[in-house]
């Protein structure tokens, strides 16, 4: 579709999403809209203690009301050969430092199975599942479900976890610590901090968060038992791993599954993980023989939902009289909840805590503990807000506490172009970077230097007025394996599988950008292939910002080897030498010559032509799939301004700046609208969101849309963003990855922005959320 005035089509174009228009006029198609013949539906009998022992299931009364098919326990897993989820946690970073046991002993990790056997560990675990001829049945038949609980004592709050005598999650797991990793020297970082004049010290606790999905989680599959072969219907992230879990699950090869997954109504990393809900219908349309689908309640994915966040910290800072950093230290602990998912957080967290700072000594302590609540996982850029919120809270607290300037302390402090590539002493290996320009183009957007006649102007208003400053950067790796396969149509269309699965990001629109160019063909002909593993081979899904980085490299080795190619078949056609053929603009042209022909011609001749060498004849494509080992760094910088009311402490975002270097800007339309929303996200969590967990019950008190309380467009001024594009050495497009660094910064600008505006009644630091209550309450303690 072209729209007047509009670029449709080459890389670096604001091209529209091209995807956008099936969506907003109701033909996507989400998991919750497909439906198959007899299908029948499944309802989750979940715990509503936080911590107890499972005595007994009886399912004797809902089995026998009135539309049921089958009631699913625990006690049934091993007489049906149902296996346990697999655990990524305990599998070793391809891409990142290693997250290791300090002394040398194993990460521990628990079993994940897909209904609960011994006893039930965090406010909705499932217990049993119901299936039924209808969802309405289903649910008042799970009401009828008898379990008998012991209950135990919980523990929900992150510090408390790993204080002797707290309750144990798993039996199995003393202490419930699950790692105790060191980053970096210790030795060298006490040396730093011995000989230091100044040290900033930061304790605080990111708070934990959860995904609020537009769409909820739901799964269908539909068994056939003549091929004994699963079809599973899904909104995630990585189908291809799906296939590969669910096959584990249930101890088959993975052919025997087909995992498709079409439109995925909202993500960034809640959805990405094998759910227990999701073997559980593949399971009972097994048992049953018809297909079985579940559906998430809104309250159900408050209490299920993987969550994210929850790091306590304990940092320090240490300088000399002029300013120079010396050393860092710190301790987090990260809260994974009631079964090890993922320790990805805890570990990107620890790997990149020196942010855009040259500092020559650091150690970080990271470890990980279990707790009565929903499992943690990565959610949106995991670990790097957690990251850049700690250094950047620390160099603020040093410029107050100690008499420097802000930007200048950053500014003496920040690894030079010059210092690149750049070793940090955590051990990461940063390729390219212009840092300063990037901080100095966000105070030019935040109009920092003309912030303090508006900070006047509010006080004449009766109104508390911060600025904020938060530099960042961050590390794309992920999944390290990804493929495609490109085929050229000779009736005019190129199509593209590829591994990576949008949820959101404009995939049909910025990959066709991309292979458009390449083979010179109509942006429009350009059609992308994922989600379906019959089709999709191989592939590593949509996060940590891998997704353009890993895609270009494996699409841009197809699209060069369909280019030689088609170079040895028009030597053949044209009667000419193939390094006398050039190829441009989708035409392979004997040089200095007219005589030529077109890329969809040369796909013609390859499907019809029997003259051609044997290895010429047929499909016209490639296909390329690569193991890349090799991370990009996105970095930038955010300038946030606020307003607060003294009286209220209700608050005002009032101008919001953002500088994001993305290597190579694909599509920069796109990836404005991605720095737009990361920061929402994450000044959401700064100022209201918290998956709040009762201490004492384990209950979840923010279990609602009444309660967990979520940013609105209305919440925010328009923003002023600005992409920089300083190309990756490690990638053909130069590309350093576009989708977390809205998200990065913010916890951290927002907060200094706060801090700044309660300066004046000795507030030095502001716990998240910073709600209009937490704000009121330290302008009254300050007042007095």
């Amino acid at each position: 579709m072209t729209i007047k005035g509009v670029e449709t089509g080459g890389i670096g174009k604001p091209v529209l999403r091209k995807e956008d228009h099936r969506l907003v006029t109701g033909r996507g198609r989400y998991t919750l809209d497909v439906d198959l013949p007899g299908q029948a539906h499944a309802v989750i009998v979940r715990s509503p203690h936080a911590h107890a022992r499972l005595l007994s299931v009886d399912t004797a009364a809902a089995g026998a009301a009135p539309g049921v098919l089958a009631v699913l326990t625990g006690a049934d897993m091993t007489p049906d050969g149902i296996g346990l989820i697999p655990c990524y946690s305990a599998i070793a970073g391809l891409v990142d430092l290693p997250l290791n046991n300090s002394d040398g002993s194993d990460k521990r990790t628990t079993p994940l199975p897909l209904l609960a056997t011994d006893k039930v560990r965090f406010v909705g675990d499932p217990v049993a599942a119901v299936i039924a001829e209808t969802a309405a049945a289903a649910a008042d038949s799970a009401e009828l479900v008898a379990v008998e609980y012991e209950p135990l004592a919980a523990v929900t709050a992150t510090p408390r976890a790993l204080v002797a005598g707290a309750p144990l999650v798993w039996d199995d797991a003393p202490g419930n610590q699950c790692v105790d990793a060191g980053f970096g020297d210790e030795a060298a970082t006490e040396a730093a901090f011995a000989g230091a004049d100044h040290v900033a010290s930061l304790n605080t606790w990111v708070q934990r968060v959860t995904g609020v999905m537009m769409e909820t989680r739901s799964a269908l599959c539909d068994y056939d038992a003549a091929s004994e072969r699963f079809t599973f219907y899904c909104g995630g992230d990585n189908s291809v791993r799906l296939k590969r879990d669910l096959a584990n699950v249930f101890g088959v090869d993975e052919n025997r599954f087909r995992v498709i997954v079409e439109d995925v109504g909202g993500n960034y990393g809640t959805r990405n993980w094998t759910y227990p809900e999701y073997g559980i219908v593949c399971w009972a349309s097994r048992k049953l023989g018809r297909p079985v689908k579940w559906v998430s309640t809104r309250s159900e994915a408050f209490l299920s939902d993987y969550q994210g966040r929850d790091l306590s910290v304990d940092a320090a800072l240490a300088l000399n009289r002029d300013g120079e950093i010396l050393g860092l230290r710190c301790s987090l602990l990260g809260n994974i909840g009631a079964y090890t998912v993922s320790f990805v957080p805890l570990n990107k967290t620890s790997e990149l805590l020196t942010g855009v700072y040259h500092i020559p000594a650091a150690h970080i302590r990271g470890r990980a503990t279990l707790s009565n609540t929903s499992p943690t996982a990565p959610y949106r850029s995991a670990g790097r807000p957690e990251a850049m919120y700690i250094i950047e809270r620390l160099m603020d607290r040093a410029a107050r506490d100690f008499g420097f300037d802000p930007v200048e302390l950053r500014r003496r402090n920040l690894v030079g172009e010059d210092a690149m590539p750049y070793g940090t002493a955590l051990g990461l290996k940063y390729d390219s970077g212009e840092f300063e320009r990037a901080m100095d183009k966000a105070l030019e957007l935040g109009d920092w230097t003309g912030f303090p006649a508006r900070r006047e102007e509010a006080r004449a208003r009766g109104r508390l007025r911060g600025i904020g400053l938060a530099n960042y950067i961050e590390i794309t790796s992920g999944f390290p394996v990804e493929r495609t396969e490109i085929d050229v149509d000779p009736e005019g269309r190129v199509e593209v599988v590829i591994g990576t699965t949008s949820s959101g990001q404009g995939h049909e629109t910025s990959f066709a950008q991309c292979v458009a160019e390449w083979l010179g063909v109509p942006f429009e002909s350009v059609r992308m292939i994922t989600g379906d593993t019959d089709i999709v081979k191989e592939g590593g899904g949509s996060h940590s910002a891998r997704s353009m980085r890993m895609a270009g490299i494996v699409m841009g080795a197809a699209t060069d080897a369909i280019i030689e190619k088609g170079k040895r078949i028009a030597g053949h056609l044209l009667e000419a030498a193939v390094t006398d053929i050039a190829f441009s603009d989708g035409v392979f042209r004997i040089e200095g010559t007219d005589r030529s022909l077109g890329i969809f011609e040369i796909a013609a001749a390859a499907r019809d032509r029997d003259d051609l060498p044997e290895d010429l004849r047929g499909a016209f494509g490639a296909e390329h799939q690569e193991l890349m080992q090799v991370p990009g760094f996105p970095y930038g910088a955010q300038v946030c301004e606020i307003e607060i009311d003294p009286d209220t402490g209700a608050l005002e975002v009032i101008a919001y700046a953002a500088v994001d270097d993305v290597g190579r800007a694909v599509n920069p339309l796109i990836l404005h609208g991605q720095t737009h929303g990361g920061a929402v996200q994450g000044a959401g969590q700064a100022l209201l969101e918290h998956a709040f967990y009762d201490a004492e019950t384990g209950q979840m008190l923010a279990a609602s849309m009444m309660d967990y309380a979520m940013p609105r467009a209305d919440d925010f001024p328009s923003f002023a963003t600005h992409i920089m594009e300083v190309p990756s050495p490690t990638n053909r497009l130069g590309v350093r990855g576009g989708g977390e660094g809205g998200a990065t910064p913010a916890l951290g600008v927002v907060v200094n922005a706060i801090v700044d505006a309660l300066a004046e009644y000795g507030v030095d630091h502001m716990e998240m959320p910073a709600t209009p209550e937490r704000i009121w309450r330290a302008i009254k303690e300050g007042a007095a």
